[in-house]
């Protein structure tokens, strides 16, 4: 499966009164099959130097599974309007949670799109977080894609391909 698409995840959460949120944007897979949509893309843990598949299988406005591969795979359903309970892997091991999706906005095409979730977690039937889940796929372009050179020492020189500047090697990713 080609990895031509720019996957952008948001993930917004709220605790009491703190709110946070992550943004990971990744080079990733996205197609259709049997009337459901996939999203594939790799995160990496900076701390570790290791990768974890996610995918997302997107059933259009009524559920949206969530599925990490990795030593700790996790899989996540949040459905329009149903509760479930998943099992969610951490660092100190797998715990219980309750999901309840209030909200599946699928606004995604054949050519990409974005699909917002919004969701709230409980711990022991106790409201732990609110949180939204936003995520945009588009087709990736070579502008979207830096091109990284060994450079002097030990600094690596990046630059965009639609600069001008790309050193036109076969390792350069094309989309």
């Amino acid at each position: 499966m080609k990895e031509n698409y720019l996957i952008s995840v948001c993930g917004r959460q709220a605790v009491n009164d703190e709110t946070g949120e992550v943004e990971v944007t990744a080079l990733g897979s996205y197609m259709q099959r049997n009337g459901k949509r996939y999203i594939s893309y790799k995160e990496y843990d900076e701390d570790t130097n290791q990768s974890q598949t996610s995918i997302l299988k997107i059933e259009g406005d009524r559920c949206v599974t969530l599925i990490r591969g990795g030593v700790d795979g996790t899989r996540l359903i949040l459905e329009n309007g149903k509760r479930h309970l998943c099992q969610y892997a951490t660092d100190f091991g797998q715990m219980m949670l309750g999901i309840f999706t209030s909200r599946v906005d699928n606004q995604l095409t054949d050519e990409g799109g974005r699909i917002t979730v919004d969701y709230t977690l409980d711990l022991d039937a106790n409201l732990s977080s609110v949180n939204q889940l936003c995520i945009t796929v588009k087709e990736a372009e070579h502008k979207d894609v830096k091109i990284c050179t060994a450079g002097e020492g030990s600094a690596a020189q990046c630059d965009s391909e639609s600069s001008g500047e790309g050193t036109g090697s076969e390792d350069t990713p094309r989309g």
